[in-house]
């Protein structure tokens, strides 16, 4: 058994890899107490919590999720659902005199487009007099994130990358307008952090004990936190990318590969919105669709019903790094899986003459992740080559552009099995060396 990584924050229920990939959960006594609350319960079985099974004693199984995601990397809409997430799970177990034992976005994974709750051992016995103690963590990172985004249009993504921790409610009150939901719960909470900063938290337990606090005034704060979080809304704003059309004969020639290859996990890169992901999904286990516009991201999440397409908003450039402590609590792309199939259609011109990374260098990356890809080279002469070109310095002509020190690097690094011949575009699919 290996311990997860950014699994210890919890003595009493740790998260261990197995052979062949299975996922258990380590339990102490207390904690195979709470489990066993939880097992009785009616949230046991529930479909919205991850499917968990007993292993032996102080022992669990959980269901394995297909790819790994995290906040940072999640569009507003997935943020959002995963918040109402948490707040229906908690209404939930308060019914059956539980409670959450934090409120962390961490704690929720997607199938595809469908949040599931992953943290089992965060159930825990309803503690009488005691408030939610995860109310904090809620508001920093699941509040305040769609807040700056609702508000402010401002992506939260970013804050929340630059901090596991999330938005200081001083911060946020600083961030947000005025307004009833940020008066309450950015405010008001920032402002008594400030006078009970020398309080410790088993004195502020102890006093709202002795108030006669109960299971009723949590379940009230939840139900107006689900209210504010249901009433967020974001008004996309129209990109370049969200009126990207996608060609007939490029359609059919990534479906066929994708249909030949039969992959559990494929990697969409730059994947606009979403044509081509959704075209894979049904010849795939899962389909990472990525593209680095926010908005673009939202509008292909907005567009899923079910299925196995997770969007994620994903800049090649400045993937996410691992993170947390001794760098191994978040892990890098590649550490939570690599593609048997890779699409990067409409993206070698953006990263070579934009972005400036050397064409080798590109083609080298995409070899290291292994497998089959179907990979767009648009031409010299191709208007949006020419348009990306014509917005450099006049002395930068990007001469080493071209397709014959393409495809000169291309066979360096893959083997190339099929090319189809798209106009002032060419598609191969190859498989890394």
């Amino acid at each position: 058994m290996r311990p997860d990584p950014g699994s210890f924050r919890d003595p009493d229920s740790r998260v261990v890899h197995g052979p062949d990939g299975r996922i258990f959960r380590e339990l102490s006594a207390r904690g195979a107490e709470d489990f066993a609350a939880f097992a009785a319960s009616s949230l046991f079985g529930d479909p919205r919590v991850i499917g968990t099974r007993q292993a032996g004693e102080a022992l669990l199984e959980h269901d394995r999720v297909p790819f790994v995601s995290y906040p940072y990397e999640w569009p507003f809409g997935m943020l959002k659902a995963a918040a109402l997430l948490q707040l229906d799970l908690l209404d939930a177990a308060l019914d059956q005199r539980l409670s959450l034992k934090d409120a962390t976005p961490y704690n929720v994974q997607f199938e595809g487009a469908r949040p599931v709750f992953i943290d089992v051992g965060s159930f825990e016995r309803l503690r009488p007099d005691e408030p939610w103690v995860g109310y904090r963590q809620f508001c920093a990172l699941f509040l305040y994130p769609l807040m700056l985004t609702a508000y402010r249009g401002v992506s939260f993504q970013p804050w929340l990358r630059g901090s596991l921790e999330g938005i200081e409610p001083a911060d946020a009150a600083a961030l947000l307008p005025r307004r009833r939901g940020v008066t309450v719960n950015a405010r008001l909470l920032a402002r008594l952090e400030r006078r009970h900063r020398e309080t410790s938290a088993r004195a502020t337990t102890s006093q709202l004990a002795r108030a006669g606090f109960k299971p009723e005034i949590i379940r009230a704060n939840v139900r107006k936190l689900r209210k504010i979080i249901h009433q967020l809304e974001w008004d996309v704003p129209r990109t370049a990318w969200t009126d990207y059309k996608a060609d007939r004969e490029k359609l059919a020639f990534v479906t066929a590969a994708a249909e030949r290859v039969g992959p559990a996990l494929a990697w969409d890169l730059g994947a606009n919105d979403g044509t081509f992901a959704k075209a894979i999904a049904p010849h795939a286990g899962t389909v990472v669709a990525m593209d680095a516009d926010h908005a673009t991201v939202e509008q292909l999440y907005r567009s899923l019903d079910g299925g196995n397409v997770l969007p994620l908003v994903a800049d090649l450039c400045d993937l996410s790094p691992a993170r947390g402590w001794k760098l191994a609590e978040r892990g890098t792309l590649t550490d939570r899986g690599r593609p048997g199939l890779t699409l990067s259609l409409a993206l070698i011109h953006h990263l070579v003459i934009t972005r400036n990374v050397p064409m080798a260098e590109v083609l080298g990356w995409l070899a290291s992740l292994g497998g089959t890809h179907v990979i767009e080279f648009p031409h010299r002469d191709d208007p949006m080559v020419q348009r990306l070109i014509s917005a450099k310095r006049s002395h930068d002509t990007r001469p080493e552009y071209d397709r014959e020190p393409f495809e000169s690097s291309l066979n360096e690094q893959f083997e190339v099995h099929q090319r189809l011949e798209l106009g002032t575009r060419t598609a191969y699919e190859a498989v890394a060396k």
